[in-house]
């Protein structure tokens, strides 16, 4: 009897002992999200991103991220499983298992047993319109990715996930590497428009001030040609503040800067821009300053705009 007393005590005592911990830590901590205030009890440890967009942060700052939504295999950007390159490799050490691809799955998401769903709210990897169903599952955090830098969002994500130390390191040592980049780079012709050119060269994605793209070269020094004013007010892909799309005569009257950036494309793409006698009239064609970024700048983390920012390194800076 005195003995199974003695263990009741000592396990009220580490219980006792751990909420004091996560209560000094910041837990149960609230998380205010477009979908209302999500509380969290303690820190996760299964998370599942039905984002693979926002994947990457989540590896970036060390979160135990289980499984993943992914992309279309064997592609441009992404691996054999559907997750991006700049991180695929981390993904596989780490072990992460791939749930689905493109469309969201809940019964699969709900077979890893997470205690909490990351979702994005906008893009072709949202699975906001399953938010009342996961939700019966674990906590839902629903993230933008479309108005705010990769830093922004990694900062938000170490706040929901107890990793905000990593958050803030990533952040800093990326932010030193770009300040220190932006010294020493010799700008091209501003000011800039930054895109993704399609496969058919008959259409782009122009990034806006607000994308995370746009935000990079901005930090850097560029400066972001202003689209017209009836081009501003097509925004593109649900309620997504990022892109606008550009087709046919919006095609040319969309690339007004002296120079453009293409990002998520390669230097053959750059090539079939300047040899498309529909844009041979564009400044930036007439100079050559159009300049090709690499194809996993499609969505910027911590890996691809450090990968940019080494490409940049390489374009810019006289050796």
């Amino acid at each position: 009897m005195k003995k199974n007393l003695f263990f009741g005590f000592a396990l009220f005592g580490m219980l006792a002992m751990g909420a004091a911990h996560a209560t000094e830590a910041g837990w149960p901590r609230k998380i205010e999200t477009s979908h209302g205030v999500v509380t969290l009890q303690q820190p996760p440890t299964r998370i599942v991103s039905t984002s693979v967009t926002v994947t990457g942060t989540l590896l970036a700052i060390d979160a135990p991220v289980i499984a993943s939504g992914a992309t279309t295999p064997g592609s441009r950007l992404a691996d054999s499983q559907g997750f991006f390159h700049q991180w695929s490799a981390i993904a596989t050490q780490r072990g992460v298992k791939r749930l689905y691809i493109g469309e969201p799955n809940a019964e699969a998401i709900a077979g890893e047993a997470p205690d909490l769903i990351i979702i994005s709210a906008t893009g072709a990897d949202s699975a906001v319109r399953l938010y009342d169903q996961l939700s019966a599952i674990a906590p839902v955090l629903v993230v933008n990715y479309d108005d705010k830098s990769w830093q922004a969002l990694a900062i938000e994500l170490g706040q929901a996930t107890g990793h905000e130390a990593k958050a803030q390191k990533i952040v800093d040592d990326f932010d030193s590497r770009e300040k220190s980049l932006k010294q020493r780079m010799t700008l091209p012709e501003q000011p800039t428009s930054a895109l993704v050119f399609s496969a058919d060269g008959k259409s782009a994605n122009l990034w806006t001030a607000e994308s995370s793209q746009g935000q990079m070269l901005k930090q850097l020094g560029f400066t972001l040609a202003v689209p017209s004013d009836k081009l501003n007010n097509s925004r593109s892909m649900g309620m997504r503040k990022d892109i606008i799309q550009l087709a046919g005569e919006n095609l040319a009257e969309g690339l007004n800067g002296q120079t453009l950036m293409l990002f998520a494309n390669n230097e053959s793409d750059a090539q079939r821009l300047m040899a498309n006698p529909f844009l041979a009239h564009l400044p930036a064609v007439q100079h050559k300053r159009v300049y090709a970024l690499g194809n996993d700048t499609f969505r910027l983390d911590y890996y691809s705009a450090s990968n940019l920012l080494t490409l940049l390194e390489k374009q810019f800076i006289s050796q």
